[in-house]
């Protein structure tokens, strides 16, 4: 039997600085359309963000000395996916009025033909990404039992 993960459920994220991490997705989530829930946990605070299909939690770092490095491991970076390049677009230009240094949207053509997103971190350093939905990423959806593998699954498997 193959079990079919269906979404990620929920990322939980330490932070240093709980009140300015709070602040800063406070401002985040709610541009990307996710609710805030304020429920604590074993006695810690904890701030939940959700969506329809997502929970982006955030508590307090045991040590909050140690700053996150993407390089080393652990998580490299997190990406959502919007419905379009419009979103992507409107995403970047309201964090950068948030004051929030996002890069400018832009294709990345080494990830994929159609890979368009714009990145930036939170207060520790975390990386953040908002991408729009791929070609590919219906495709995979819609064919996936004729996908064998994940190196140019498209091509590999005939669909043009």
């Amino acid at each position: 039997m193959t079990v079919d993960v269906t979404a990620i459920d929920h990322i939980y994220i330490a932070v240093s600085d709980f009140a300015r991490a709070e602040a800063f997705y406070d401002r985040v989530m709610k541009l990307l359309g996710f609710r805030k829930g304020t429920k604590s946990i074993a006695g810690d605070p904890h701030r939940h963000y959700f969506n329809r299909v997502t929970q982006y939690s955030i508590r307090p770092a045991r040590d909050p000395s140690l700053l996150h490095d993407p390089y080393r491991p652990g998580l490299h970076h997190l990406c959502f996916r919007v419905a379009s390049r419009a979103d992507v677009d409107h995403v970047a230009r309201e964090l950068t009025l948030l004051g929030i240094d996002a890069s400018a949207p832009e294709t990345y053509p080494e990830y994929a033909d159609d890979y368009y997103a714009t990145f930036f971190s939170d207060p520790d350093g975390i990386r953040l990404e908002v991408v729009a939905h791929r070609r590919m990423r219906t495709v995979v959806v819609e064919r996936w039992d004729e996908l064998v593998e994940f190196e140019d699954p498209i091509g590999k498997a005939g669909i043009k």
